[in-house]
């Protein structure tokens, strides 16, 4: 099973992003030539979700080697290291932007030798190897989170972790994919996930275009529905996973996962290694990403806050690690996860 259009293509040598603002009243494509482009389109939201992040970022420097790839040699390469810096500012909190950079650069150093449109061919077949990488890496990890699942399962998830926040398929949603396409019976409720809305936009889209059944709660209903027994579990995505096994996700996921605890209800992570910043001891040494206040006050043309009302408007929070049942990864499951359980699971 899979959502049947494409989040990311390559299509007539620029990068095809689903705009994922417009999702579900409006479908378009949004077209990235360049990594001014792409850049752009990560910070505004036109694409979203850590996996789906780092596979347009790495397109976002194929594209640029291309359309640079008459200039001279130093401006072709100057153009290639600005190309990087830019999408590396474009969102702070994904680790997987970082990650699919670093791996454009180690791919440019190998092949710099090369004419500059042998380059730009490179870059791009290592682009296209992340995002079939992400692809077969979610169908893994699908398969792993579906195992833990029971049969049948009422499951809550948070924000927009499926394919439209990946190349394909999706992690927290690629387990309960992968749970149907074994024949389990799952139902889901999606919290609208606010104030921009991914639960109530694009996984309930994604869910119901595939005849899952899902159903739509608010934010603050979560609590209730675990008080009467409703939610057997509960399972997210994330955008970065500490060397402890601190989570940063979309705000709102700490609250859920103190509800989930509460009432002794499991709290799932579904996180490629790609997401893994062993760099980083704890969640408290990850950066939150602040965004504008407009995205709190209103939504699209419409305003219901007071002008001028100050916002705090941070995009994630950091779930502590002992909260957190198990994550889920292409290589199987760290239950109850720490700093030594994550060492050896990614060693």
């Amino acid at each position: 099973m899979a959502l049947a259009v494409e989040t990311l293509r390559w299509r007539d040598h620029a990068l095809e992003l689903i705009d994922q603002r417009i999702l579900p009243l409006r479908f378009d494509y949004v077209r990235c030539a360049s990594a001014a482009d792409t850049a752009g389109a990560i910070r505004s939201m036109v694409v979203r979700g850590a996996p789906a992040i780092g596979c347009a970022a790495a397109y976002g420097v194929a594209a640029e080697a291309r359309v640079t790839s008459h200039l001279p040699r130093d401006a072709f390469l100057k153009a290639l290291e600005d190309a990087l810096a830019l999408i590396a500012a474009s969102r702070p909190t994904a680790v997987n932007l970082a990650w699919a950079l670093n791996r454009m650069r180690v791919r440019l150093n190998a092949v710099a030798s090369l004419a500059q449109v042998a380059i730009a061919d490179a870059l791009l077949a290592e682009a296209h190897r992340i995002r079939a990488e992400d692809i077969a890496a979610n169908r893994a990890l699908g398969a792993h989170g579906a195992a833990l699942l029971a049969d049948p399962s009422r499951v809550l998830t948070h924000c927009n972790a499926g394919a439209l926040a990946t190349a394909g398929h999706g992690t927290a949603l690629g387990i309960i994919r992968s749970a149907v396409e074994a024949g389990k019976h799952v139902s889901v409720f999606v919290d609208e996930t606010r104030p921009f809305l991914q639960g109530a936009r694009l996984t309930a889209w994604e869910l119901a275009e595939e005849r899952i059944p899902v159903t739509l709660i608010a934010d603050v209903a979560a609590g209730h529905l675990m008080s009467r027994g409703e939610i057997d579990a509960v399972i997210v995505g994330t955008d970065r996973v500490a060397a402890n096994g601190d989570v940063a996700n979309k705000i709102g996921t700490y609250p859920l996962a103190v509800l989930a605890r509460r009432h002794r209800i499991p709290f799932y992570v579904a996180c490629p290694l790609a997401t893994f910043d062993l760099d980083i001891a704890s969640g408290a040494g990850i950066e939150i990403e602040e965004r504008p206040g407009h995205e709190v006050t209103g939504f699209g043309e419409l305003r219901w806050a007071p002008p001028g009302i100050a916002v705090r408007n941070p995009a994630f929070d950091v779930t502590p690690a002992e909260l957190v049942t198990a994550l889920i990864t292409e290589r199987g499951v760290i239950a109850q996860p720490d700093a030594a359980r994550i060492r050896a699971h990614t060693g």
